[in-house]
Formats: structure tokens, sequence, C-alpha cells
């Protein structure tokens, strides 16, 4: 039993770093020593391009892996800077020949051994039945084709990693100013309850106090709601903020959110001031848990200050819900109301915080009123801007693709920045150097001008120590996509990523335009804003370092609301050439495809500490809700019109296989639900066999599971995984495989039909729980029909486990149909091994000790044995009944042998 589909388990889930030491001491600006005193031009040239000493100490997860562009540096040391080119911001490392040559024989071998398995089943073409045979066939070549194309893009893996250091003696300035360009930062959210605000709020404040300088970076909102409670969210969080971002750059507090840092129970003091760290630290603490009481108050001190405002109006009809300014909220009431309601109000656009001044504003000493001491602190704050764009009910708002769109023009208009990073609500700013990173790859001399944008890599807090559902999802972050990077870079995952505003735009990248091709054209693919038109040429300038915002004047503010009108769009090319893409439910991986169709490519940024961080969804159902989503979404993709087969010849022939199987990848739980049901057949007709010679099939079987295996544990090596890591993506590929891709497929074949397809659930953020059950989610069972289908897996191989014992107990098997038997329960025992984390989940809060599950599954595995042995000697003749009647039932009275 079993079948490539088993085989081919480890390669399909990877669709999906460590840092070597040297590029670690220049990523924390720590053992980069010049030499000094010399002062002439080859140690001037050495400095502009980043050539330092460096302190070796290489750690395990990264002694694999060597600097790749020494050549490179020398030319940057050798023309000295002369010519005025930009320096090199990230040194190049790929892995060591010692791991990358066996890896890409082992995956070699591999493919020698599927063709030769191919060939001896076509020309063996027995089975006990046919048509399952064809089917087997069928679904080994898919399996097959679709393990190349996901190996193939992960040949030749490359990591980037930037120089922090050297950025910032290039473009730093020793009066405190800077010549980094400006950054524009996108939030998203929706709903308060659902997305809890906290989240949202903290990663407001992580991206006010990021080391980027202040009057060069601005912080956009959008609240696709139109809900006041994230409108006076942010008034309390600009409060709070003007405290914590100043104790922020005082004592170098990393990370940078205050829920996150407080939760940490040590970290190593970096500051300047260490005699008022502890005092500082404890008042910080207290303002934090009062700045939390009042975001809490907000949901009953918002009814309560709008039902004395309706009462002082004394109007009849829909009660209104009011700011504390005493004006009437323009978005969503409490009470809905007509042009108050979900989906239906005007465009708003609140400045939170306005744009600093560009000299530093140094704070005030310590007082009875505030024992914090800024007196040689910079307490300027980024400008901070709230957005809620017009919702209308005749209107199709594209969700969250539309809601960046939105923010795309409106922060055009009034910043203008020449890149872009996005956030989902519930991320926040990890390194308080997150945004210098992005900007090293930009910047560059080498691929920057060409570089789209800049992917930084998910990570999760609160997730379970074990990652039971796979979250991390590391084999596909410091795996696949430093394979891609290798290529023409990775794929957009939907949040922590750094964009080029232009590249956004629809412009084509420098190597791709011709000289005298204009960037903008006269046509009307941008829309009819002429303000947001002119807007587009300034921030092609990736050099422009100077934000000035205009005055929110009448006709400024009318240019606004233009933008953020419903009907904008119409006509346009926002949504499909310009913006994020529309109509499908993966906009964040088709719009990264659409830039990458158009000859940009992207980089890959890993950092230590991590860049980013977030929540993930550690509730089963949740998680499955999550990955229907991806896979329905990756099915939409590849059969539309942005299907990889069917881009030009700027797209990389190496990207658009990878693309070709991240887009296509759902298909196989077609195959492998046949395989992982077909236990079912021995069930009740006893042994049954796709393929004979059976022995023979099973030793090519072990021969290409034994591979992938091999080709595992390298690519544990390079990629700084775990064996757990590997694990637990191997037992989720094949949960998602039996329970949502089915549904994806089916999603998918609705639409082709042009049906309306399955409505995908928008996953619910994880809502903090106490510290004596923190995670009391983990352990909750929440119903949905797509559970079924894994389900039944489970109880057919458990079945068939059962029902093969009592054959060869009873039916008098030979020894080779006993071992042919135990080969088919080898497969059966490994596919409930890898289906073990779903069902840990469906026993709740068991789950807590899993013994318990073990023990289940004793017990079942010997009632339903004894049940079928029963059963199998009763048609065998070794059991008798003997009956006897009364009235109209009859009831057995003795049991013989």
């Amino acid at each position: 039993m079993g079948s490539l589909a088993a085989a081919n388990g480890a390669g399909h889930a990877s669709n999906g770093a460590g840092v070597a030491d040297q590029a670690l001491a220049l990523e924390n600006g720590i053992g980069n020593g010049h030499k000094a005193g010399v002062a002439n031009r080859a140690t001037s040239a050495l400095q502009a391009n980043g050539g330092s000493k460096v302190a070796k100490k290489i750690s395990p997860k990264d002694k694999y892996w060597v600097a790749a562009d020494e050549g490179e540096m020398a030319a940057a040391i050798a023309d000295g800077g002369e010519d005025g080119r930009r320096p090199l911001l990230y040194r190049t490392f790929k892995v060591k020949g010692i791991l990358l040559h066996p890896y890409r024989l082992l995956s070699l071998i591999r493919l020698v051994a599927i063709v030769l398995f191919f060939i001896w089943r076509v020309r063996h073409p027995y089975a006990d039945g046919m048509w399952l045979w064809w089917i087997s066939m069928v679904g080994d070549l898919w399996f097959g084709v679709t393990w190349l194309l996901n190996q193939v893009a992960k040949l030749n893996p490359v990591k980037r990693v930037p120089n922090l250091t050297l950025l910032e003696q290039q473009f730093d300035l020793p009066d405190g100013n800077s010549n980094l360009p400006c950054l524009d930062v996108f939030i998203n959210t929706v709903d308060p309850i659902n997305e809890p605000m906290i989240y949202t709020m903290n990663s407001i404040i992580s991206i006010l106090a990021a080391d980027y300088p202040v009057d060069k970076h601005a912080c956009y909102l959008s609240d696709d709601g139109g809900s006041i409670i994230h409108y006076d969210g942010l008034l309390e969080t600009a409060k709070f903020a003007a405290l914590w971002v100043p104790f922020c750059r005082k004592h170098s507090i990393e990370p940078r959110a205050p829920e996150s840092y407080f939760s940490l129970n040590t970290r190593p003091y970096t500051g300047n001031a260490p005699q008022d760290f502890v005092n500082d630290r404890r008042h910080m603490c207290r303002e934090y848990d009062e700045f939390k009481e009042r975001l809490d108050a907000l949901f009953t001190l918002i009814p309560k200050r709008s039902d004395v405002y309706n009462h002082a109006a004394a109007k009849e009809g829909a009660k209104a819900t009011w700011m504390a300014d005493g004006t009437q909220w323009p978005g969503t009431w409490i009470d809905p109301a007509e042009n108050h309601k979900k989906g239906q109000h005007v465009g708003i656009v609140k400045v939170m915080l306005k744009h600093p001044s560009y000299e530093p504003e140094l704070g005030l000493g310590a007082s009875t009123n505030s024992p914090l001491d800024f007196s040689a602190v910079d307490v300027r704050l980024p400008m901070l801007v709230y957005i809620s764009r017009e919702k209308s009910p005749s209107c199709d708002h594209q969700k969250k693709a539309g809601a960046m769109n939105v923010q795309l023009r409106v922060s055009a208009l009034l910043t203008n920045a020449p890149f872009i990073i996005n956030f989902d609500g519930d991320h926040y700013v990890n390194n308080s150097k997150a945004f210098r990173a992005g900007i090293c790859f930009m910047l560059d001399r080498r691929e920057g001008d060409n570089t789209a944008f800049v992917q930084f890599p998910q990570r999760f807090d609160d997730v379970d120590p074990t990652d039971r559902y796979c979250n991390h999802n590391r084999v596909f972050f410091d795996a696949t996509l430093l394979g891609l990077n290798g290529i023409q870079g990775p794929s957009y995952v939907g949040t922590g990523c750094m964009f080029r505003r232009v590249a956004l735009y629809g412009v084509d990248p420098p190597r791709w335009r011709p000289d005298n091709v204009k960037i903008v054209d006269s046509s009307t693919k941008f829309g009819s804003s002429a303000s947001f038109i002119s807007s587009i040429l300034p921030a092609a300038d990736q050099e422009r370092s100077i934000m000035s915002p205009p005055a929110l004047e009448e006709p400024v503010m009318a240019d606004l609301a233009h933008v953020m009108t419903c009907a904008y769009e119409d006509g346009t090319e926002w949504g499909r050439e310009v913006g994020w893409v529309y109509n499908i439910a993966t906009e964040d991986v088709v719009t990264g495809f659409r830039l990458h169709r158009n000859g940009w490519r992207s980089m890959y940024c890993r950092m230590e500490p991590d860049a980013f961080a977030g929540t993930a969804p550690i509730n089963l159902t949740e998680r499955l809700y999550q990955i229907l989503r991806w896979s329905g979404g990756s099915l939409e993709m590849f059969f539309s019109r942005n299907c990889p087969l069917l881009a030009g010849r700027r797209l990389h022939p190496m990207q658009r296989i990878a693309y070709a199987n991240m887009t296509a990848y759902p298909v196989s739980s077609v195959f492998l639900v046949f395989y992982l049901l077909f236990p079912v057949i021995w069930i009740f007709r006893g042994q049954f066999y796709i393929q004979k010679p059976f022995p023979t099939y099973v030793l090519y079987l072990v021969i290409v599971i034994a591979l992938t295996e091999l080709i595992g544990m390298v690519e544990i090596k390079w990629a700084g995984l775990t064996l757990l890591d590997w694990i637990r993506n191997e037992q989720f590929y094949i949960i998602g495989a039996t329970a949502v891709y089915p549904t994806a497929v089916f999603h998918i074949v609705l639409k082709l039909f042009g049906l309306k397809g399955v409505s995908f659930k928008l996953t619910a953020k994880q809502v903090a729980s106490s510290t004596s059950d923190k995670f009391a989610e983990l352990y909750a069972v929440q119903w949905a029909p797509m559970l079924i289908p894994t389900m039944v897996v489970i109880a057919v191989n458990v079945c068939a486990i059962d029902a093969s014992i009592g054959k060869a107990i009873v039916g008098g098997w030979s020894l080779m149909q006993m071992a042919d038997a135990g080969l088919g329960l080898v497969f059966n025992a490994w596919i409930l091994v890898l289906i073990y984390p779903f069902a840990l989940g469906m026993i709740g809060r068991w789950s807590k000790r899993p013994y318990i599950l073990f023990i289940l599954f004793v017990i079942v595995f010997i009632l339903i044995a004894l049940v079928d042995i029963a059963i199998q000697a009763m048609r065998s003749g070794f059991v008798r009944f003997h009956f006897k009647s009364s009235g109209g039932a009859t009831f057995p009275t003795s049991w013989g042998l």
C-alpha cells in the first residue's frame, strides 16, 4: 500500500534562517572596527563599502553559509566611491558546497528513482483492479511533477544581510539629522472586537518608536469599519506614545511594543542612563496599565457620552454617536443609521499627530508631575493619520486590497514617501532597526533600483511551544523563500513587506524601461485626481529625504475626499495593473506575482532579532480556515489571467516554476485523499493490491521516501531548522490536504462553472488569555464540516489496521501474505502519526495529557480487532450461534467454537 503521495509529503509541505556570524556583526553594529589613523584612499574606500574586520564566532545555525560577494566587495573598494556610486549596503551568502552539492545530488538521485519507478510501473501494469492502477499512475505522475517543481526552486538558496553600520555612516549626519529616504507605514484593521484593539495600538506604538528619522516616516491606520473606537483609541495612543517613545530612545528599549516588552522577564540593558532605568521602567509600566484601562473603558465611555449628547440635542430619530469635541462621528454609529452604518458612511481622514519639525526637540527634566527625565532626549513623534474610506452598499469594496489602495492614494497626497511598509493590525515592530534594514536593499547600487519589495519573515508570539499546527511555518520562511531569493526573489506574503511606491503604480523597472519612456502617461489608469497624478513623478525619486505634508486646507481635504470615494476607481486600472490586486482571496501573492511578471525583483531580509512579530491562530479550526483561504486563493490565481504559465518573458523561468507550484498545490489532495482512503478496500475485501509484484513496488516506495527524508535532513542543516520544524511541516501538510484542500478544489470547480464558490471566513485573531491558561484557544474544539474528511481518514486507517490483524489471526494467511499486510500496516501507522496533531485537537482539553490519546487509540484498536475477529470467525465457520425464539424475537443462547 502507499504511493508517491506518501513519499512526497515532505516535498509538498515545503511550499514555503540563520545568518553567517560576520553578517550578524554587521547587522547589529558590533565588531565593525575600521582602521584609524591612516587617512588614505584605500582606507576611505574600504569604509565606504563596508569592508571591516569582524570577530568570527560562528554559531551552529550559521556555519554552513559562506560569503559569495567577495569579488563585488573588492571591486567596490577598488573604485573608492569616487564615481559617486552608492555603496554596497548588504552582504550575500550562499550555502557551502559541503551541504549544497549533496543536497543537489540527492535531489537528482531521487528524480532518477522516480523515473525508474514509472518505467517499471508502465512495464508491469498488473493490479487487482486496473481502474485503481490507472488512478494511482496519474496520481503518482502528479506528485512526481509537483515535487520536482518545488525542489528546483530551492537548489540555489541565497541569504542577504543588511549592513546597518554602513547605512548609518553613509546617511546619518553628525548633527542628528539624516539623509535617509522617506517612508510611509500602512496598518489595516476592521473590527475592534475580532481584531483586539490592544494589538493594533501596540503595532502603532512600535512604529512611532522605530529607530528611523522621526521626520521621515509617517503612520497611516486604515479602519475599514469606520469605528469611533479606533479613532478614540488613536487619541489615547498618541498621548501614551508621548511618554513611551522618549523612554525607548533614552534606554534603547527592545522590542518597542509595550505589550511584548513588559511580557519579557529579563533583557540586557543597552541604554545610556542605567541609573534612571529602574524607576523609569516602573513608572512606564504603571502608565501602560492605565493606558490599557482607558482603551477598555472606551467601549462603555463612548455610548455614555453619546447618550448625554443625544439627550441634550433632544432630536427624534436615530441616536447619533458623538466625538469628544461635541460633533457627530461621520463613520459607523453604535446604533446604525442611514449613512452611518457598517458598509455605508463617508470617507474620513484625521491627522492625529502632525508632521514634526526638522530639528530635534529635547524634552523636559524630571518634576513632581512627571518623574521621567527627558531633558537629553528627542521627544518628537512621527506623523500619525487615521483613514476610513467611503463605503456604499452599491459598491464592491474589495476588502483589504481596496483599503490599501485608498491608503496608497491618501498617503500620496500627504507625505508621498517613495517607500511603503504594510502591516496587519496584529503585527508590530520587534526590531527597531527593521525599517533601516529594508532600506539597505532598496538603496544598494547592485539591484536596489530594480527591487520592488523587501519581504521579511513572519514570526509569531504566543504559539504553543511545540507549534502543534505549524504556525511558524519555518520550512517555508527559512528554506523555500531563501531558495526564491536566489532566483527573482521571494513572494509577497501579505504583511511585514517594504514596497517601492512606483512599482505598485505599475511602472516598469529601470532594466526594462527605455530611457525615453515617461513614468506617467496621459491615460486615465490612475483616475481623475490631478493632485494624485502629479505626485507620481516625485515618488519615483528614491533619494528624496524631505517629507513636507501640505496644510489641510479646504482644497487638500477635497482632494483627499475625492480619492477615497467608492466611484474613484471606476474605469481605471486600480486593482488590476495599479495597486493591490482585486477579486481574489490571496491578493498578496497575486500582487507580488504581478510585480515579478513586470520584471521587478524582490529581496528576502532576515534579521536578529526578528524584524516583526505578530499573533497567529492556535485553534485548530481557525488555523484550517486560514489554510482554506490561502489554498482557495492559490487555485483562483492559477485559473485566472494571473496564471504563472501565461506570464511574459520578464518572469524568470525558475520563478515561473515556483509560482506554478505555489498556486496548483491543492490539486494534490484529490490523489492524496484517494490513497489515504484506499485501506477501506482491505476492510471489506481483504488483501487488494494497487500494483503487482507488491514487494518490488514497496521497495521503490521505500527508496523514494528515504531519499525524501535525506533531502529534508540536509535542508534542515542549511536552513537552520529543527527536526520538529520539519515534522510539523509534514504533519500539517497531510492535515491540510485532507481537511481543506478538497474544499479549495471544490471551490475552484464551482468558480470555473460560473457559480459563486465557497465563502472564505476571515481568521479570528487570538485573544490574550490569562497567564494561568495561556493557550486556552489551543484546547477549544470548534466544530466545522471541514473536520469530517480528516476524521474519516483516521477512522479508515484505524479500522484497516484492526481488520488486517483480524484477518491474519482468523484467515490463515501465509507468511508472504502477512509480510505484505505488515507493509500496508506501516503505511497506515505512518498516516496516523502524521495526523496526530489533528487528533489531539479533536479531544480538546484532554490533549493537555497526550497519553490519553494513546490510551484511547489502544482501546479502540482492541475493540475493533475483537469485533473483526468475531466477524471473520463467524464467516469462516469457527463460530456457531444457537438461538431460541420468544414471541416475535430471536435471542442467542450460547456461543460454540
